[in-house]
């Protein structure tokens, strides 16, 4: 690598100013940056390319030159990583070429959209059960704690076949697993504790398979020996912990947008076909994975003009492609009538974009359509610059959403 003096490089994550969450890069630190492809300083030592135009950002992740497994020498590690156990090989988002491809492809029939049709009524119906309740405790309620989290938390819960009843342990250890201010040690603490729960609950599909995903994967890959127990348990971990944090916040931040153009929540009232191109305009607009995609070079390759050398980091900051005004005029503005929006790449792109997108979209086109139709008189009880946000979380979100109706 190049002799680079680290200190002159721009801090990285950027972490948007505490006063609109609606805002992912602050301009002092966009006026730091050189050009679409430089240089940034990396939270646990070194340096790694940063990528911010969405057509460089599409380039870099189809590119299959670079490698998203964490534990490479070199790797740019944005969040802090447990040691590497050899039981953690069904962490597929980590794993380049066939080891990645083998894992996911047991996932595909899964979330493939006639699967997630499927299960709309349950979704539906979970939903509606926790709007209901929000009602039922009075107004102020906190939408956050009483509809954001416990939406998608029911859902994974039911299409993996972990009891519901457990929910509190798992999003503890989530919101630890997610932190960007976890050291190792609570990360392994964290994971080791859900393994151990659903390392059980898999066991027990063995002998007594249920209608789910740890029942099927247990029966149909497991006792055959296609696939091994501790990768079982990885995987299921994965879509527990990335299921139900990336989406609850999604909701939240969401339902914080809506409040603040009530115009689209009215229309959203009238029309709940409006709904599928709200959720994509949302999509691009919060892009709550801001820190970025990391990747590490392992050829030399050309980006956006640049050359990237083998063993140099990269960073796709997909928060910023999708506000490149080339693709998205007025990016700043959020539009739910957008015809481009669905050129986001909120759920990243290519080879590793994110498996459950399918879920994850009809949980929040659902979610949004029913709080707009049952809360008519919905309003926000905080001013913007006063909610508090997860800064920190490696999904963006709002630690609490204070509202009534």
């Amino acid at each position: 690598m190049p002799n680079i003096d680290i200190s002159t490089l721009p801090a990285y994550p950027f972490i948007g100013p505490e006063d609109n969450p609606f805002i992912p890069v602050k301009s002092s630190d966009l006026e730091r940056l050189d050009g679409s492809v430089g240089k940034v300083r990396l939270p646990f030592g070194g340096w790694a390319w940063l990528i911010t135009r969405h057509e460089d950002v599409r380039q870099l992740l189809r590119h299959p030159g670079f490698s998203s497994d964490q534990y490479r020498p070199g790797f740019p590690v944005l969040n802090p990583i447990p040691p590497k156990q050899d039981d953690a090989s069904g962490l597929f988002i980590f794993m380049d070429g066939e080891a990645h491809g083998r894992l996911r492809r047991m996932l595909t029939a899964e979330f493939m959209i006639k699967n997630i049709r499927r299960i709309e009524p349950l979704i539906e119906e979970t939903v509606i059960e926790a709007l209901e309740r929000m009602r039922s405790l009075g107004a102020p309620a906190d939408l956050m704690a009483e509809f954001a989290l416990p939406v998608p938390s029911m859902t994974v819960c039911h299409l993996l076949g972990v009891p519901y009843s457990d929910h509190d342990f798992f999003q503890h250890h989530s919101r630890v697993i997610m932190d960007r201010n976890s050291g190792p040690a609570q990360i392994e603490e964290a994971l080791g504790a859900l393994a151990g729960l659903i390392g059980k609950l898999a066991e027990a599909k063995r002998t007594a398979p249920e209608d789910d995903l740890l029942s099927r994967l247990m029966i149909e890959r497991v006792v055959p020996g296609e696939l091994r127990i501790d990768e079982l348990v990885s995987m299921a971990m994965l879509l527990l912990v990335a299921g139900h944090e990336t989406t609850a916040n999604m909701i939240g931040l969401s339902a914080l947008v809506l409040l603040e153009h009530p115009e689209h929540l009215a229309a959203l009232r009238e029309n709940p076909d409006l709904a599928p191109g709200m959720v994509e305009e949302l999509l691009r607009y919060l892009t709550v994975v801001r820190t970025g995609l990391p990747r590490l070079a392992l050829e030399d390759a050309e980006i956006g003009g640049q050359t990237i050398r083998a063993g140099e980091g990269v960073v796709a900051m997909l928060a910023m492609s999708n506000r490149d005004g080339v693709v998205f005029p007025e990016p700043e503005q959020f539009d739910p009538e957008r015809r481009e929006a669905h050129r986001h790449m909120a759920f990243g792109f290519g080879l590793h974009q994110c498996i459950g997108q399918p879920l994850a979209r009809a949980e929040l086109r659902v979610a949004l359509v029913e709080l707009a139709r049952r809360f008519p008189g919905l309003r926000s009880e905080t001013a913007l610059a006063d909610v508090p946000q997860r800064p920190m979380a490696v999904t963006f979100g709002v630690a609490e959403l204070p509202v009534t109706w």
